[in-house]
């Protein structure tokens, strides 16, 4: 029998196993996460399973460089450079000392060192190690994974519980919101926007919109995993089932930005098959489309929607701060201020502030709505444009991969374009798009090597 690794979904995986020899740590990360996530490690297992994974890349005699890392690395040495401004305090935020912001700097360090990490150790696996069949198929079950999770959500909205890493923390620090953000397990986040409570998925991932960001980037591969490689019929009955069923977490999420990236990843997919004059998947999209704004029109799921085009009630909140960061940025252009403010009140006065009755009111986070934002207030013009250059020089890059592995991996790096206007990216989403990119160029490289064999 053929060994699996969801349901059937991987290759053979050879005499090294899944859980031990090269590329373990892939499957110990992304395979495991709903266990990580239960035991309060979801927002830190990526920084602890970067650790054997560097280790091993200091253990080459050679590490190799995927095309237009250059940029990337050119971004994280800017970020490094711009903590020198954490002192400074643009108008218009909260008085802080260098203490106090050097938490938030050096998180945002660490995820992106660990991104970096985790993307380099990818690209130095061997096909014969482990093939770009089980990398699929890993960021599958990362898809079904946040599935589950967002049905999880959805109908048990109010479930959460002290994880074990909580339980082990002082209270002091545990209370903390942002650190209650990583190690407390939530089904949703519950909010009231709509006049009642209303329980937006959240599972594994934290929050509502990083688990919006991760099914537009993680679900596709479902599709790539069964229908590029021979699977059982029941497999990819399933898998059908997990990509129908997935709609009602995304209607139920209202997740704007979530609707939106499906809708611009059905688009530039729909272009790259024209492009290449694939008809018959081009058929099977259109009419996959048609079949999912049906099925929300002609179901309560369409009430949904209706009620979250009435109630933009982030609109104003996030406008104020994208104002307020764009003024800022003036003031340290080059390299930002290293970190993340907090403004002094809200939009309407400096006297509004949080309440137990408006938690979010007032105090609003420059460089919290969005990774583009928090990049420019952070790591000022410098940083941005390294950032927006990657993603643009990846996607030059790979523009002739036709093959499905190249379409989809594509799509994600267009999504990081679009999403970074309304999504942060660290660091789960962040990790999953350069695996993407990591894939990509094995992708090109070991079908080389195949077509001299």
């Amino acid at each position: 029998m053929r060994p699996a690794l969801v349901g059937g979904l991987a290759p053979g995986v050879g005499r090294h196993g899944l859980l031990r020899g090269p590329g373990a740590p892939l499957t110990w990360l992304l395979l495991f996460f709903p266990l990580w996530w239960a035991l309060g490690l979801g927002g830190l297992i990526f920084f602890i399973v970067a650790v054997p994974m560097a280790i091993s890349l200091l253990r080459r005699d050679r590490v190799e460089i995927p095309p237009g890392f250059g940029i990337w690395l050119l971004f994280c040495l800017v970020v490094l450079v711009s903590a020198v401004a954490i002192g400074l305090t643009p108008e218009g935020t909260m008085a802080g000392s260098w203490t106090g912001r050097v938490f938030g700097v050096a998180f945002r360090l660490v995820g992106y060192a660990s991104a970096t990490i985790i993307c380099l150790y990818t690209v130095n696996l061997s096909e014969s190690d482990f093939p770009r069949r089980r990398l699929v198929n890993l960021l599958a079950a990362t898809g079904v994974i946040t599935v589950v999770g967002g049905l999880l959500g959805t109908v048990a909205g109010h479930l959460e519980f002290t994880s074990p890493m909580e339980a082990l923390l002082p209270e002091s620090l545990a209370s903390d919101q942002f650190v209650q953000s990583l190690v407390h397990p939530q089904a949703a986040q519950v909010m009231d926007f709509l006049g009642y409570e209303t329980p937006r998925p959240a599972a594994p991932w934290g929050y509502t919109n990083t688990w919006g960001n991760m099914l537009a980037i993680a679900a596709p591969w479902i599709a790539v995993a069964v229908a590029c490689y021979p699977v059982r019929p029941r497999v990819k009955y399933a898998a059908v089932a997990i990509l129908a069923v997935a709609l009602i977490p995304t209607v139920y999420s209202m997740n704007r930005g979530l609707w939106l990236n499906l809708a611009v990843a059905g688009v530039f997919v729909a272009v790259r098959f024209l492009a290449c004059g694939r008809w018959w998947p081009l058929t099977v999209l259109a009419v996959t489309g048609v079949v999912a704004l049906a099925a929300v029109l002609v179901t309560p799921l369409g009430q949904i929607v209706a009620a979250r085009a009435a109630n933009g009630h982030s609109d104003d909140g996030r406008g104020y701060a994208t104002m307020r960061a764009l003024a800022a940025v003036p003031e340290s252009p080059i390299l930002g201020f290293g970190s993340t403010r907090q403004t002094v009140g809200s939009g309407e006065s400096i006297a509004v502030g949080p309440t137990k009755e408006c938690p979010r009111c007032g105090g609003r986070t420059l460089g919290g709505n969005g990774q583009l934002w928090q990049v420019l207030f952070a790591h000022g013009v410098t940083g941005a444009l390294a950032f927006v250059g990657f993603f643009v020089a990846v996607l030059w890059r790979f523009r002739r991969d036709h093959s499905a592995i190249g379409i989809v991996a594509s799509v994600v790096m267009v999504l990081s374009l679009t999403s970074m206007f309304y999504y942060n990216a660290l660091v789960a989403p962040l990790v999953i798009t350069l695996l993407c990119y990591a894939l990509l160029w094995r992708n090109e490289r070991d079908r080389a090597v195949e077509g001299t064999t």
